[in-house]
Order: C-alpha cells, then structure tokens, then sequence
C-alpha cells in the first residue's frame, strides 16, 4: 500500500514544502550459488522505467539522412499506402517493453507484521527464485534508506548461499499478485564487468552487493570476480 503525502515545514527560517509517498520498508537478498558458482537475479518489467525511457526517447531529435532517389521512390510507395502508414507512425511511438526490463536483486515489501525479516526473506527467494533457504541462514549485510527524494523506506539486505539441492521450483513469483520474473543467473567471474556495464540496466542494490560480496567472500572461493 503506498501513501501519498504533503509536508510543510520551517527549514532555517524558510517554509517549505514536500510531496512524497510513503510505503513499506523492504528486504533485498544476494543469492549465491554455490554448485554454479553465480549470482542468482530477477528480471522484470518496471512501468516507471520504461516511462522514463519513453520520455527520452520523444526529446531525441529524429535522425538525419540523405535523401536519395531510392528514398524518395519509398517515400512514395509510403505516401500511397495511406491509413496502413498513418498506423504503422503511431505504434512506432512505444519503444518495445524490453526497454522497461532491468535487473535486480531478489526483494518484497515487509508487510507482515508477524514475520521477521529474515522469514520474510525467506519466502521472497522461494516464491521469486525457487530456492528453499532456511531464515537462519540468512546472513544480514546492511540496511539502508532507498528511495529517499520519493518514499524514504528502509531497505534490509541479506546474503543467502543455495546449492542446487536447495531449488524446489522454477521461481518466477507469484502471478496472482501481478509478478512476472524472470530468473537470471550471473557467473561469479562476470559479475564486476555485470555491474559496471551501463548498458544493462540494473539497481543499485545489484550493484553494491556484488561489491560487498567482492570485498568480503570471494577470496573464500579463490575465484577472480573480474575487477
């Protein structure tokens, strides 16, 4: 559930004022396994994201070319196609919904108040991942503010290592609740050159832990992360 709000308040003698929302803190989980030696991430479709990139796709200038005898000749033939042309320009204005796709840690929203966090965790990994992990072994890596300019929730993440023993289904989430994921498995050797490619879209929480998990368990498997 998320709630929108208004805040006035004084700031060194000037009145100012804020439009946030306020919505549940989250956990966020690195998922490692340990038989493949990858991360294991979600794939998926974030309206925002693609709005963002539809935006910015409108203020790009169209690009120029050279019209040539056989530009102008399928110009013509276009001309003439009528109604199918106009219909053709209009849906060629949406970008493709790969372009809202990004990458991410396995998280949800903690909204049952009779859970743990570390339960809550637990069953975000088993419904996104399909991995069965027990809440104890679950080790907490920080917490953190995300969102703060909009929401200002509290972020709770936590490393997990699985073994293929450990996979009881294929993932994906939960489909009545409106989750389509994709479960993405990133090799340990990759996973720097992953992070740092601007060209995949990802959160900062992929970002950090892979990060983290450079600085703190690599040398545990003696495997080069690629920095």
């Amino acid at each position: 559930m998320v709630f929108y709000c208004h805040l006035i308040s004084t700031q060194n003698g000037t009145k100012k004022s804020w439009d946030f929302m306020r919505t549940h803190d989250s956990v966020s989980v690195l998922i490692f396994n340990t038989t493949s030696h990858c991360f294991v991430l979600v794939k998926q479709f974030r309206p925002a994201v693609y709005m963002c990139e539809w935006e910015k796709a409108k203020t790009q200038p169209p690009k120029s070319a050279e019209k040539t005898e056989e530009g102008a000749a399928e110009a013509a033939t276009e001309s003439q196609e009528g109604q199918s042309a106009s219909e053709g320009e209009s849906s060629s204005q949406w970008l493709p919904a790969s372009a809202g796709v990004t990458y991410e840690l396995c998280a949800g929203l903690v909204d049952k108040p009779n859970l743990s966090l570390e339960e809550i965790a637990r069953q975000e990994v088993l419904e996104e991942c399909g991995y069965d992990v027990p809440a104890s072994k679950l080790k907490k890596i920080t917490s953190y503010r995300s969102g703060v300019g909009v929401t200002g929730a509290k972020q709770t993440m936590f490393y997990a290592e699985v073994s293929d023993d450990n996979c009881v289904s294929p993932g994906g989430g939960e489909p009545k609740e409106g989750e389509l994921i994709e479960v993405v498995k990133v090799p340990l050797h990759e996973a720097m050159t992953f992070a740092y490619d601007e060209r995949i879209p990802k959160t900062m929480g992929v970002i950090f832990s892979f990060i983290w998990f450079h600085n703190n368990m690599s040398p545990k498997y003696k495997i080069s992360t690629n920095v």
